[in-house]
Order: C-alpha cells, then sequence, then structure tokens
C-alpha cells in the first residue's frame, strides 16, 4: 500500500524527487493530483506516494538534500 508523502509542482519536480528518493533505495512512485487523465500536463500538480510506513525514511532522504 502506498501514502502521499508530498506534492509537486509539476512533472519535472516530480521526476527529480523521485529518482532521489529511489536512489537511496526507497520505491516511490508518481501520480497526476488530477486524476482526470485528459487533465494531466507537464505542467499540473504531482503526487509522490511512498510506502506506508516508510514516510521517515523518505523524511530522511530529503533532510540529507
Amino acid at each position: 500500500m502506498w501514502t502521499k508523502y508530498s506534492t509537486a509542482p509539476n512533472l519535472i519536480s516530480a521526476e527529480m524527487w523521485k529518482n532521489t528518493i529511489e536512489s537511496e533505495g526507497l520505491p516511490c512512485k508518481i501520480l497526476p493530483e488530477n486524476q482526470d487523465i485528459l487533465d494531466w500536463s507537464e505542467n499540473s500538480s504531482f503526487v509522490i506516494y511512498v510506502p506506508i510506513g516508510r514516510e521517515h525514511v523518505a523524511d530522511e532522504i530529503m533532510r540529507k538534500l
């Protein structure tokens, strides 16, 4: 199961956060904040998800930056 960790303002930022988190070994996925596929774009907000119970690991990874 996944839990919402953070929101990125656009796809590029979301991909950077995802790559940073995954480079430390924590699985991560991103999905558009608006779930309507017709509204997806590079400039949409994206939600970053991490596994439930592993939010503290993502916090530590982001704190290192």
